[in-house]
Parts: C-alpha cells; sequence; structure tokens
C-alpha cells in the first residue's frame, strides 16, 4: 500500500516524538509499504524569523510570507527540519531521501490568490511523482519539505497540508495521515469526533467550531478523498505508533475524515 504522513508542530520540536514517529514509519516501509512523508514546520520558522526581529501574521491559519519570510522559510523548512526528519528514519535504519517541493519539479506552485495578499504563498499547480517512484523502488522514503517552484521562477511557501494532499492525489496513495500536535477535530462540544463527514465541514466552519490551522487541514482532507485517496485520518502524534496497524484494525484515536 501506498501511505502519505504529514509531520508538523511539536512531532517536528520533540526529540521523542520525533523519534516515535520515524520509528513508526519505518515500520510501515518493512511491512512493504511505500511511504512518503510531507513535512511544515511552522513553529521552527515562527522562532527563526523571531530571531531575525520579524513578527509572524497568519490570516486563516495561512502564513503572510514576504521574500524574507520566504527565504527564511526555505533554510529552515528545506533545511534543518528536513534533514533533522532525514535522520530521524535513519536512527531506525531506515533510507531517506529528502526533497523540497521544487526539486525534480515535483510540484509546482502558483501564487495564491487571496484578500489580503499573502505574498508569497502559493498553491500547487503541478505535480511530477516520478522522483518520489524512483525513491520508492531504491526501498527510500522521500521526506518532501513544504517549499514548491513556481512558474515564474520563484520559490513560493506552501501550507503543509495542502502539499500532503497534494502528495497523496499524484502518487495515488491509499492512505493519508496527518500526525497533529491535538488529539484530533473537536466538535461543538469540545469532544474530538470520531468519524466526521466533508458534508459537516461548512457547517462546523459557519459556526466557528473548527477555526485556524485546522481549517487549511480539513480542506486537504476534503481534496484528497474527492481525488481518490481511499482513506484519510487525522491522528494525534502521541499516537503515532498506531500507524503499521491503522489499516487493520480499529483505531479509536484521532478523526476519521470520510466523504459519507
Amino acid at each position: 500500500m501506498k501511505f502519505v504522513v504529514k509531520l508538523g508542530g511539536a512531532a517536528l520540536e520533540d526529540k521523542d516524538l520525533l523519534h516515535q514517529c520515524g520509528k513508526a514509519i519505518a515500520e510501515l516501509v518493512a511491512d512493504g509499504n511505500q511511504v512518503a512523508v510531507v513535512h511544515g514546520g511552522g513553529v521552527q520558522l515562527t522562532k527563526t524569523l523571531a530571531q531575525l526581529g520579524k513578527k509572524s501574521e497568519f490570516v486563516s491559519g495561512l502564513r503572510i510570507t514576504d521574500a524574507e519570510t520566504r527565504d527564511a522559510a526555505l533554510m529552515v523548512l528545506a533545511g534543518r527540519v528536513n534533514k533533522s526528519l532525514v535522520a530521524a528514519l535513519a536512527s531506525h535504519g531506515q533510507a531517506a531521501v529528502g526533497l523540497s517541493g521544487g526539486d525534480g519539479h515535483v510540484f509546482r506552485a502558483r501564487k495564491k490568490k487571496t484578500t489580503p495578499d499573502l505574498g508569497f504563498v502559493g498553491e500547487i499547480a503541478a505535480t511530477d511523482p516520478r522522483w518520489l517512484d524512483a525513491i520508492w523502488k531504491m526501498g527510500a522514503v522521500p521526506v518532501i519539505s513544504s517549499i514548491a517552484l513556481g512558474f515564474d521562477g520563484e520559490y513560493y511557501n506552501i501550507n503543509a497540508d495542502e502539499m500532503a494532499a497534494a502528495c497523496a492525489i499524484c502518487t495515488k496513495a491509499d492512505t493519508l495521515v496527518f500526525l497533529t500536535d491535538v488529539p484530533g477535530v473537536k466538535g461543538a462540544d469540545g469532544r474530538v469526533m470520531r468519524w466526521l463527514t466533508i458534508a459537516e465541514i461548512p457547517l462546523l466552519e459557519k459556526q466557528r467550531v473548527i477555526s485556524g490551522g485546522m481549517l487549511p487541514k480539513l480542506n486537504a482532507c476534503r481534496s484528497a478523498l474527492l481525488h481518490g485517496v481511499k482513506r484519510v485520518r487525522i491522528l494525534p502524534a502521541e499516537s503515532a505508533s498506531l500507524l503499521p496497524d491503522i489499516c487493520t484494525t480499529r483505531v479509536s484515536d484521532g478523526t476519521e475524515v470520510m466523504v459519507a
């Protein structure tokens, strides 16, 4: 089976969590699966920008990205964060190849049209999974940072949830898993929703039950499901050890997002 696993937040900051995630992904591969990892690094980027004297601002969960912020994103996401994930997998004997979305033209971007303008924030315009297939054929895991090259020659900051969905779609993945800082999607009563259909998302958004960074995540879930990905789950990173069994056993952690 093909899996796309998206990593972000505390899983990239906490060494123990990163170790657990790396171990689970290595076990998925050992079981005969092909796995691609897509990662963000927003917390690390915000810290680096603060050290540079820049304030981070967000609109609907998306970072306003001027040229200086974009360059910092390239340095942090495609550099330190990407290579720390490669190292985490290597510590469990799993070969991994770190990429940015621009490498090999795997992901091409265009500027995201928004009001207000978000600067160098992009959306995926085209994909070419041949390099990912080549890495899989060598038994390795592609580890992809959420930066993509535009047709205008500029690099764009891509929401990592959106890139994970695009990765799952272009590789015809069976399963897309978001490893997150939160226990799942919470309903109006504050409890984690074990199941959520894409038809329920607009009402939850209208009622402001979901907001901020959860909005692009659920939009990514919807996109993946509507384009052929069979299973999408939001799973707390603390439960990463469940990954190898997620398709064969009943998993109660997190939120399963479904078409209906």
